[in-house]
């Protein structure tokens, strides 16, 4: 493979840490990279010293003559006062940019519900985040470094971008280097690993899962080298004290399959504990949601009661205008994890704010249970401004000294220490803090509350992978209801046991999570997905049904047929499943290739267990038609 482009004992220093130092690497064509590290170890950094826009200090970054290099940022270059037309094509011709299927596939995956017309200066930061990926990959460039590029982007918009990257170049032509924290991307999307941490870059195969497994292996055998040293150590000891006799033979280490590697790790939650505990602190009702329709009429106040009675609509006011929602039912129970998911605008944030009784609907009823003690973290973290000159001691000192966590008690300090705090950063003023350490902060300060319903609004901001993953194991000890908005889906699947989708005003169960969230949208068609999914979903009836229409015996025969057939080749691909993950036994665990083929080859399987059952569900809801 020919290289592109590399940088050869690269060192940078800023005033206060030493960011990279002695780094190597190269870039070669077809690499798909992935760069992970915690939150300001470089990852941004090595990025634009690559990209030749931060000069290194010692060292040099060299580029294959004639390479074209884009460059996504954190920060956009766009001009307020350009039009989205003009900031996405230029001066281009027309006739040049809408002769062109990639052009216009960008154009529909990115900013198809955008003015064209529209002034920069005018969009939101999600619009204006798209606008500036949309310019960047009209582009035919060599190499494309993109930082943080799912920032804004809802989970349909994500899964088109992951998609044209990895059709965007022939396999072995162009390469893409990626920062993002969004692990099911990167998994996705990415060849090949790259953590940043204490001035180095180690380079890992395989996606972000591969990743993991391998970082594993590696502090394991870390692990077993400090303990054969131990062991050494300790029987040298020994043969000074009492003579060459007394020698024995050292322990003789066994490396493990990798699948053992994780044999030993209990449940991510004990779901009937947990479900148990929440009963005891909500009681049988939480919150039921009945036929709702609701919006933001400019006569309408919100309000923040929690009361076991409903919330009664308004009165009807001329020309109020047309619900955000219409006919919503969900009912919530204690220790339900439910994920709600939803485009940009698709009322996410509307029907959280009637789930919490601080926006009263136009039609239905909401009934929140009296023992209800809500805690929300948001997207803006409002919570946290009052106390931009308080220190972090001082905030904590207002809170209980001891809680139980995971049934030990432990205290608030103990607790923001597993967040990823120091002692010494104690003493910041929390109007110093980088965004990722305000969110982890403000959801600490959320759960010390107490609540009983926890609602997450995209809490995943700003943290790196490592971090995500803490905050994930301490949010699987919670007793409670929980509430997840989110477009990392990785986060989604992991953290919530049930998915809900709000397409076209309505509120629907999606069994199969994100990816039968992600069909629906896939089904629809034209510039505006939101409005072909509302067209799509639009009921007959007060709620999302299946056809009344009766199926004929014949019909009913076949289908049944079908399910059973269905059945035995879930089954047979189970079985299969056991097979290869028996299989990793035989495989030399140091063969990292090895493993990474034979996950895939589990993967593929499992891909298509899901395929099959999608399929099952489907004839089982005709049968029940």
């Amino acid at each position: 493979m020919a290289i592109l482009l590399g940088c050869d004992s690269v060192d940078l220093e800023f005033p206060t840490k030493q960011v990279l130092s002695g780094v190597t690497l190269g870039v070669n064509e077809g690499d798909r990279i992935g760069i992970v590290g915690r939150n300001g170890d470089g990852k941004s950094t090595l990025l634009s010293v690559l990209a030749g826009t931060l000069e290194p200090d010692a060292g040099r970054v060299t580029h294959r003559r004639g390479i074209t290099v884009g460059l996504l940022g954190q920060r956009d270059a766009l001009l307020d006062t350009d039009t989205v037309h003009h900031a996405v094509v230029g001066d281009t011709p027309e006739y040049e940019w809408a002769s062109s299927p990639k052009v216009r596939s960008v154009l529909e995956g990115l900013i198809a519900d955008v003015p064209w017309e529209g002034r920069v200066g005018e969009l939101s930061g999600g619009q204006r985040r798209r606008v500036d990926l949309a310019r960047l990959l009209m582009g035919d460039y060599d190499v494309l470094m993109l930082d943080e590029p799912t920032n804004h982007l809802d989970m349909r918009t994500i899964n088109w971008l992951a998609d044209h990257l990895k059709h965007r170049w022939q396999p072995g032509v162009g390469a893409l280097l990626m920062v993002t924290h969004d692990r099911w991307f990167l998994d996705e999307v990415c060849l090949s690993m790259w953590e940043v941490h204490d001035g180095a870059v180690d380079p890992f195969e395989g996606g972000y899962s591969a990743y993991i497994l391998q970082r594993v292996e590696r502090d394991r055998m870390a692990q077993v080298a400090e303990e054969r040293r131990r062991n050494m150590a300790r029987k040298e000891l020994a043969w000074l004290s009492r003579g060459a006799q007394a020698r024995s033979t050292k322990p003789k280490f066994r490396v493990e399959a990798a699948r053992e590697l994780i044999a030993d790790v209990p449940p991510l939650r004990n779901e009937l504990e947990l479900k148990r505990l929440a009963v005891a602190r909500l009681g049988k009702q939480v919150i039921d949601v009945l036929d709702v329709s609701a919006g933001y009429p400019a006569n309408t106040s919100a309000t923040g009661e929690h009361a076991s009675h409903a919330c009664e609509p308004p009165a009807a006011a001329a020309g109020t205008p047309k619900p955000v929602l219409h006919d919503v039912t969900w009912l919530i129970g204690a220790g339900d994890r439910y994920g709600l998911l939803g485009e940009n605008g698709a009322g996410k944030s509307t029907l959280l704010e009637v789930i919490q009784g601080k926006l009263k609907p136009f039609a239905g009823k909401v009934k929140i249970g009296q023992t209800v003690r809500f805690g929300v973290l948001s997207q803006q973290l409002e919570e946290l401004e009052p106390l931009a000159q308080s220190t972090i001691r001082e905030v904590l000192s207002h809170y209980k000294r001891m809680y139980v966590v995971d049934g030990k008690e432990t205290s608030p300090e103990k607790l923001l220490e597993r967040l990823g705090f120091t002692t010494k950063q104690l003493w910041s003023r929390i109007g110093e803090l980088s965004g990722g350490q305000r969110r982890r902060l403000q959801l600490l300060l959320t759960l010390l509350d107490e609540p009983n319903v926890l609602i997450l609004d995209e809490p995943g901001n700003d943290l790196d992978t490592d971090m995500l993953a803490i905050v994930e194991d301490l949010l699987d000890g919670w007793p409670g209801t929980l509430i997840l908005v989110t477009h990392d889906r990785y986060l989604m699947e992991r953290v919530t046991d049930q998915q809900f989708a709000i397409v076209g005003g309505t509120l629907r169960h999606v069994p199969g999570g994100v990816d039968e969230y992600l069909r629906l949208v896939r089904t629809t068609s034209g510039s505006s997905t939101t409005d072909a999914l509302r067209q799509a979903s639009a009921p007959s009836a007060a709620t999302d049904t299946a056809p009344t229409s009766s199926l004929s015996n014949a019909e009913r025969q076949r289908l049944r047929k079908e399910a059973s057939s269905l059945e035995r080749k879930i089954e047979t691909q189970r079985r299969r499943v056991e097979e290869l993950k028996a299989a990793f036994e035989t495989i030399d665990p140091t063969d990292y290739q090895a493993l990474e083929a034979q996950q895939e080859r589990i993967k593929e399987v499992n891909d298509l267990i899901d395929e099959l059952e999608t399929s099952w569900l489907e004839v089982s809801e005709q049968l029940e038609a």
